[in-house]
C-alpha cells in the first residue's frame, strides 16, 4: 500500500506542499508509447523518506506544480535507469530536471554488475524479490486496480533504502563526485532533442551507402522525423529504416517507382507521396559527401599499444572494484590513439585514474 493516489487538483496541490521541503524524492513514471512519437505520461510515483504517492495525470488538470517541485534544482530526484523518465519530462518542458542520482549508474561505480536491473538491485540490496505480474500492463487504461497501484508504488518503494545505502557506500569510498559527473551527463539536452537535421545517425545501415546517396537518406530521414513529431506517431508508422534506405539507394522519381518500393503501401502512396517524391529530389540537390566519419585504421604499432593501454585500463579497474567498461572501452582507447581528446576519458575520474596515464603512453618516446 502507499499514502495517497491523487486524481484531483486539490489533492496534487496539497502533495506539492509536502514535497517541496524535500531535499531529494525517488522518482519513477509509467506511460504508453506504442501507437504516439511522444510518450503518453500515465502516472507519477514519488516517494520520501516517509511517504508515497501515485499522481494520476490522466485525471489531474494541471501538473505545473508538480513539475515545479520535480525541477527545483535543490531537489535530488532519485531514479533507476533514469533516461527514458527523463526524455519523458524533456518532452513536456524542453529540459531534464536536474540534479538527479541514478541508482543503477551509482551500484556500478561501487561494483554491482552494470546495467542491473531494478529488480535485481532490490534483491541485492533490500532482500526482497518483486513479482513481474504487471509489466505489460496498458498504463493508459481506467481505472486501475489496486494491484497495479501497488505494484507501480514499489518501483519507487525501495529506491529510498536504496539511495541510502548507495550514498553511505560512496561517501565511505570517495566515489559521490563520480555519480554527480555521470547523472550530470543524463540531464543534456542534447540526449532527448531528437532534432531532425540529424535523424539519418540512428540508421547506421546508411554509412554502407555512397555518399550522393547518404544526402538523400538525410533529407529523408528528416521528413520523417518531422512528419512523426508533427503528427505524434512512430516513426515506423511513418516510414520504416529499411524503407527509407531503399528509398535512397534507389531514389524513384515517380508514383508508379515509389509504390514499388517495399514498405510503401497504397495509403502511404496516397497520403505521403508527393512529400516523399519531393524530398528525394531535394536531396538530390545536395552536394555529394559522405555522412559519417570513416575511422583511420590504426598501424600495427598503434593497435600493439591499444593492448597494453587496453590491460592498463582493465589493472586500475580492478583496483577500484568496477568494470573496465566504465573506465574506457576499447573504442575510447582507440579514439584517444587516433588524437581525439573531447571524449570522457579525460574527464573528471576517468581522467584522474586512468586518462592522463593513457595519454602519457602515446606522447610518450618509443
Amino acid at each position: 500500500m502507499f499514502d495517497q493516489f491523487v486524481q484531483d487538483q486539490p489533492g496534487l496541490e496539497l502533495v506539492c506542499q509536502r514535497l517541496r521541503q524535500e531535499p531529494w524524492i525517488a522518482l519513477d513514471t509509467e506511460f504508453v508509447r506504442e501507437r504516439t512519437y511522444y510518450a503518453r505520461l500515465c502516472l507519477i510515483q514519488i516517494a520520501t523518506s516517509d511517504q508515497l504517492f501515485c499522481v494520476d495525470p490522466l485525471a489531474t488538470d494541471d501538473l505545473s506544480a508538480l513539475l515545479d517541485v520535480i525541477y527545483d534544482s535543490n531537489i535530488v530526484k532519485v531514479l533507476h535507469s533514469a533516461r527514458q523518465d527523463l526524455e519523458v519530462f524533456y518532452d513536456l518542458r524542453g529540459a531534464a530536471p536536474a540534479p538527479v542520482f541514478d541508482t543503477q549508474i551509482a551500484s556500478a561505480l561501487l561494483g554491482y554488475e552494470d546495467q542491473i536491473g531494478y529488480a535485481a538491485l532490490v534483491e541485492e540490496l533490500v532482500g526482497v524479490k518483486l513479482d513481474k505480474l504487471h509489466t505489460r500492463t496498458d498504463w493508459s487504461t481506467r481505472p486501475l486496480a489496486q494491484e497495479q497501484l501497488d505494484y507501480a508504488a514499489d518501483d519507487v518503494r525501495h529506491l529510498v533504502p536504496i539511495y541510502r545505502q548507495l550514498t553511505e557506500k560512496l561517501n565511505e569510498l570517495g566515489r559521490s563526485d563520480w555519480v554527480s559527473e555521470e547523472c550530470a551527463r543524463l540531464t543534456e539536452c542534447g540526449l532527448y532533442s531528437n532534432d531532425p537535421d540529424y535523424a539519418h545517425e540512428r540508421i547506421k545501415k546508411g554509412r554502407t551507402l555512397l555518399p550522393a546517396n547518404q544526402q538523400v537518406l538525410r533529407a529523408l530521414a528528416r521528413w520523417r522525423e518531422h512528419t512523426a513529431q508533427r503528427q505524434n506517431l512512430p516513426r515506423s508508422w511513418v516510414l520504416r529504416d529499411t524503407t527509407l534506405l531503399e528509398l535512397a539507394a534507389t531514389q524513384p522519381s515517380a508514383r508508379e517507382q515509389l509504390g514499388s518500393i517495399k514498405g510503401i503501401g497504397a495509403a502511404t502512396l496516397r497520403k505521403w507521396g508527393d512529400d516523399i517524391l519531393k524530398t528525394i529530389a531535394n536531396g538530390q540537390t545536395m552536394a555529394p559527401s559522405s555522412l559519417w566519419k570513416q575511422p583511420i585504421p590504426l598501424t600495427r604499432a598503434q593497435i600493439e599499444l591499444s593492448h597494453r593501454m587496453l590491460a592498463l585500463v582493465k589493472s586500475c579497474a580492478d583496483e577500484q572494484g568496477i568494470s573496465p567498461a566504465l573506465l574506457a572501452t576499447r573504442k575510447d582507447v582507440r579514439a584517444l590513439i587516433r588524437g581525439e581528446r573531447d571524449i570522457a576519458l579525460l574527464t573528471g575520474w576517468r581522467h584522474q585514474i586512468v586518462g592522463d596515464t593513457l595519454l602519457n603512453m602515446i606522447t610518450a618516446p618509443p
